[in-house]
């Protein structure tokens, strides 16, 4: 079955990637009651981090954005596994959390994490709008630039 969420992503020339398996004791994704919490995603391809560094230091804002979107890529393809393929199942991005990899001057974390925000809204529509933080720490798992978390509402 493809949903939406799939055609819009083919429109854009995109697809979902291959799962990244957790880098720790925790479970990708946690349902309950009609939410979908996902772990947070790293900019993982094909098993191995593709941006990794820090903001304001050798990583810049564009690419920072491309690993955001990444991240939010595979969010939404932890989100197809936990609901057994079908994505048509989620309603609305409730909230992402975003983390950037950065330097303590660095302050431009929203237009980063905006790669994973955009993204959303391009391939929900107005369900993709959610509520959002960006902000910044000094290192993040496997040397990750940016990190993703997201809550979606399920129909």
């Amino acid at each position: 079955m493809t949903s939406a969420i799939e055609r819009r992503l083919g429109e854009l020339g995109l697809e979902l990637p291959e799962l990244p398996a957790p880098a720790g004791n925790y479970v990708p994704c946690v349902r309950t009651g009609d939410l979908l919490f996902v772990s947070g995603q790293v900019p993982m391809v094909d098993g191995r981090i593709v941006v990794a560094g820090r903001l304001g230091e050798d990583v810049g804002i564009e690419e920072g954005q491309r690993a955001a979107r990444i991240c939010a890529l595979n969010i939404l393809a932890q989100a197809k596994a936990a609901l057994d393929g079908d994505l048509s199942r989620l309603a609305r991005c409730v909230k992402l959390g975003g983390f950037v990899a950065c330097t303590a001057d660095f302050s431009d974390h929203p237009k980063v994490i905006n790669g994973a925000s955009d993204l959303m809204v391009a391939v929900m529509g107005e369900a993709g709008r959610h509520a959002r933080f960006a902000v910044g720490a000094p290192a993040l798992p496997l040397g990750a630039a940016v990190e993703v978390e997201a809550i979606f509402a399920l129909s």
